[in-house]
């Protein structure tokens, strides 16, 4: 974190990259050099994004157990990711840590081999507060939060670690979607690589977080496609094109021209402004220059 070089990061369980533009806004200075991403429609997403500048150019591994990262290390300052929710959500069967797509084990492995990056920021649901650790073959005993157990892990690989709720309607969306936000900072990153983050942060401060569609009744705004109406909505099992209306697709699904697809992105993504926010309230728990970990 040398000023004035361009932070790197990586951003693993991209999805439709929701955590990279929350991090764009935030920090700006802000350069991602390798994605991950499994499901085949996301991973044509984060392609067509690239491809029309609106991320980075850099290579997308689908299997994140297989990442390749020894070849990154000592060169990520960033490391972040929505990690699968499937074990935690309330919607599933919550099998936590026993469930196939538990992903923190690779991603602590990742971090090590990464030669531990600067600064990591995770997301995922507010099911992961309740979740209790099944297994015993953790560094916490079973019935552990899973929550819990995730920040001790980073701070015994060396990270002072803070975690909250946002959500999507504090920062002005007509939907709540509440997501647990983690950050770590390692313990011995130094005043002058904080202090580059937090001037970052103020140089990029807004009081517009985000750029919600017109409100029902109001006239649309020029960037949004065309609503659906009563006479011209598609009946069901017709015509699956179109944009979602009130969603905040006004960043993230301007290369999506399939409703459904756009959905299922929208649903299983990160809105950027409640991850900009997120990045901005946990830094200044742990992360700002008058930080001391004691």
């Amino acid at each position: 974190m040398d000023h004035p070089r361009e932070l790197t990061h990586v951003s693993l369980c991209a999805g439709y990259g929701g955590l990279d533009l929350g991090l764009r806004r935030a920090i700006g200075s802000v350069r991602t050099v390798a994605f991950s991403e499994i499901e085949h429609h996301a991973c044509a997403n984060l392609v067509t994004k690239i491809e029309a500048g609106l991320l980075d150019r850099a290579p997308i591994w689908t299997d994140l157990k297989t990442f390749p990262w020894g070849a990154f290390r000592g060169r990520v300052d960033i490391l972040s990711g929505g990690f699968p929710c499937q074990p935690f959500s309330t919607a599933g069967q919550r099998a936590g840590d026993s469930d196939p797509r538990h992903l923190w084990p690779h991603i602590t492995r990742g971090i090590r081999e990464l030669g531990r990056p600067a600064l990591v920021f995770f997301e995922n649901v507010d099911g992961i507060i309740s979740s209790k650790l099944a297994g015993s073959e953790w560094a916490d005993p079973a019935g552990t939060p899973v929550l819990l157990h995730i920040l001790r892990e980073l701070e015994r690989m060396g990270y002072h670690a803070t975690a909250g709720v946002f959500s999507a309607g504090e920062i002005g969306a007509p939907h709540q979607r509440k997501r647990v936000f983690i950050m770590g900072v390692r313990d011995d990153l130094d005043l002058a690589a904080r202090a580059l983050v937090s001037e970052l942060l103020e140089r990029t401060g807004r009081g517009d977080l985000a750029a919600w569609p017109a409100g029902r009744g109001a006239a649309q705004h020029a960037w949004e496609p065309p609503r659906f109406t009563r006479n011209s909505a598609p009946a069901l099992g017709g015509d699956a094109d179109g944009s979602a209306d009130r969603l905040d697709y006004g960043d993230l699904c301007l290369a999506v021209d399939n409703r459904i697809d756009e959905l299922r992105l929208l649903g299983n993504g990160v809105v950027p402004a409640t991850a900009e926010r997120a990045f901005r309230v946990l830094w200044g728990r742990v992360g700002h220059a008058a930080y001391r970990h004691e």
